[in-house]
């Protein structure tokens, strides 16, 4: 790809999604935007970058973005969130706390609000609650995955098993090896697209804990700020932010408390 594309891929790709593409990206870039010309049968770069621009309906660029966005994810990845919220759960259910809402802010193929979903379940054992959890991403691709809820064996092997047992249908016999979420956890969940770039964000609040993991390692610093002030505004009084543990809120004038790593209560 000419080093001038690039550059207008990647100013595209920031003033449309906050992802900053280093210059170390142009090989991935020159990949998977491959893949859209070739499904377009355009001749090339170039060419797809004016079409692109020319799509006054953006269908285009979803699909440019969807190709671009890195999603790896997997089930109760970084546990130790996920025994935090549990406690926060279970002790605000004690306190009398009936309804919950919890956002998943970068959902990827579902595996984070399933967990979500299936960590709240337990904590509540069965007591009467209004939960409901927001799942957002980027990408139309993830979210198509997500909201079908089937997963290949493999990528279930770090759910426990009752916890298998009890929120998915095995595969069918014969068929491939591949479990349903059953309809009891993933009607608690809301998939919605979302570009994570450009708050104020139309859901209203306010929600007890945010999971935004492993996606603010692709914006720069201004995007990242505005993110997490629109989090804290989404947050009610004493909530919770998780994010990646190899991201912080270092450098972000955003009244946070530091409760463990990479976990974040609202001052």
């Amino acid at each position: 790809m000419d080093q001038k594309v690039f550059e207008q891929f990647q100013q595209l790709v920031y003033e449309k999604s906050g992802i900053s593409l280093g210059p170390q990206k142009v090989a991935l870039v020159t990949a998977r935007v491959g893949k859209r010309i070739r499904a377009l049968n355009i001749s090339d770069h170039e060419e797809y970058l004016a079409y692109v621009k020319r799509d006054e309906k953006g269908d285009e660029l979803v699909q440019l973005l969807d190709a671009i966005s890195t999603n790896v994810t997997s089930f109760f990845r970084e546990a130790a969130h996920f025994d935090i919220l549990a406690e926060l759960l279970a002790d605000w259910r004690k306190r009398g706390q009936t309804q919950f809402r919890i956002w998943c802010a970068a959902s990827s193929t579902g595996e984070e609000p399933y967990c979500l979903a299936m960590t709240a379940m337990e904590a509540f054992q069965g007591a009467s609650v209004d939960l409901r959890i927001l799942a957002t991403d980027i990408s139309t691709r993830v979210l198509d995955i997500a909201r079908k809820g089937q997963y290949n064996a493999s990528k279930l092997e770090t759910v426990p098993k009752q916890l298998l047992d009890k929120y998915f249908h095995p595969p069918a016999r014969g068929g491939e090896p591949v479990y349903t979420v059953k309809p009891e956890l993933r009607r608690l969940i809301s998939f919605n697209r979302l570009n994570l770039s450009t708050p104020p964000f139309p859901m209203k609040g306010p929600m007890d804990a945010v999971f935004c993991r492993n996606v603010m390692i692709y914006f720069d610093n201004v995007v990242r700020t505005r993110l997490v002030k629109e989090i804290h505004r989404l947050l009610r009084p004493d909530g919770y932010l998780m994010v990646g543990h190899s991201e912080s809120l270092t450098g972000i004038d955003v009244p946070f408390k530091t409760m463990k790593p990479a976990v974040y209560k609202k001052g």
